[in-house]
């Protein structure tokens, strides 16, 4: 049997016991004064029943009662669990739906909030979540495929000419495909590292930015200074709740983005921190080319490097630096924002809330 018959056949029983129960009382209850005699007629003729009398005459009307009440139990039963099995039915509807690959679907419960309503926002959420997560998968493997299409192509190329040259030179083949392996595991690492940031699966602790930017710097320093760039770090503490090697990575990527896409020589980075009321900012700023308005809106697209933003033989990128430092930030519930400086150059600024806000004024 289906539940809405489970539930109907219930109701019914309920309402015709109830319905029995009650002649079974009033009967008895009314019954218990009317003596089992025969009683003689008045003079006026007028007929006065007994208690078998009376029986004869309640058992056919309460048997006739107990039929409606069994009819009406059975209608309003199969009624009302139509209504309350309504909410399952949407949520099953959305489960097959979702079963099919369709997690596109919502149920959007209405009405007051109840055990059913609860269930369908839990429902919708879980939607929501492995939706976010099949996009993401689906993103990664495009990305993946995308990028890593490029070296693997250029290893097979090179292996393949070295097969057909046996005086190729087997040292400089070695170093080549070294380089294209190391571009191919820094995608990989980059491509991973975007992938856990949009699923937030890190835990949070306090961390103090104005500390991970100089350590940024200071790691980041003799990279610099071959490229004839110059680093200024300034702020004060600033405190924030996160997860450290995120962002660690975050401040890392906006500070190397900003060496390497700066002036050919005498550039300048400048890195400094600052504390609000209710946030805290990371600000990485550096000169260079001149960027438009349209450029710089495009910038933090996964593999874009923009017109002026080109890969050198140094040390390019994989053009995730900017897309994982953005996505980082909206993990920590938090936004980069980028400004092109009139002077040239790029103004990168990352607001997270303050885990204490009260402590600022």
């Amino acid at each position: 049997m289906t539940a809405r018959v489970k539930l109907t056949l219930s109701y019914t029983l309920v309402v015709v016991l109830s319905g029995a129960a009650l002649l079974v009382v009033v009967g008895l209850f009314l019954l218990r004064y009317v003596p089992d005699v025969q009683i003689p007629q008045l003079l006026d003729g007028t007929f006065i029943p007994n208690r078998s009398d009376l029986l004869r005459a309640f058992l056919p009307v309460a048997l006739l009662v107990m039929l409606v009440l069994l009819a009406v139990g059975w209608a309003g039963g199969w009624v009302l669990a139509g209504r309350m099995l309504a909410p399952l039915d949407r949520i099953g509807h959305a489960a097959q739906l979702a079963a099919q690959g369709s997690l596109s679907h919502r149920v959007h419960l209405e009405g007051p909030r109840d055990e059913f309503r609860d269930l369908a926002d839990v429902f919708d959420s879980m939607l929501e979540k492995l939706e976010a997560n099949m996009a993401e998968q689906q993103r990664f493997a495009a990305n993946a495929s995308h990028e890593l299409r490029t070296p693997l192509a250029i290893s097979q190329t090179l292996l393949e000419v070295a097969r057909t040259d046996p005086d190729r030179d087997v040292d400089a083949l070695i170093s080549r495909l070294q380089e294209v392996n190391v571009r191919a595991v820094e995608l990989t690492e980059a491509l991973l590292l975007l992938s856990r940031a949009d699923r937030r699966a890190f835990t949070r602790t306090q961390v103090d930015l104005s500390l991970l930017a100089e350590e940024a710097v200071e790691t980041l320093l003799p990279f610099a200074e071959r490229r004839g760039i110059g680093i200024e770090i300034s702020g004060e503490p600033a405190r924030a709740l996160g997860n450290q090697p995120l962002l660690q990575q975050l401040i890392t990527n906006l500070v190397h983005n900003a060496i390497v896409h700066n002036l050919a020589e005498g550039g300048l980075v400048t890195v400094r921190t600052h504390a609000q009321r209710d946030a805290v900012a990371l600000v990485v700023e550096n000169t260079g080319a001149m960027l438009s308005p349209v450029e710089v809106l495009t910038l933090t697209e996964p593999f874009q490097r923009g017109a002026a933003r080109t890969r050198d033989d140094d040390h390019g990128g994989v053009g995730l630096g900017l897309a994982i430092a953005e996505r980082i930030a909206q993990a920590h519930d938090g936004s980069l924002v980028l400004t092109a400086r009139p002077e040239g150059g790029l103004n990168v600024t990352v607001w997270l809330r303050h885990p204490f806000p009260s402590a600022i004024h």
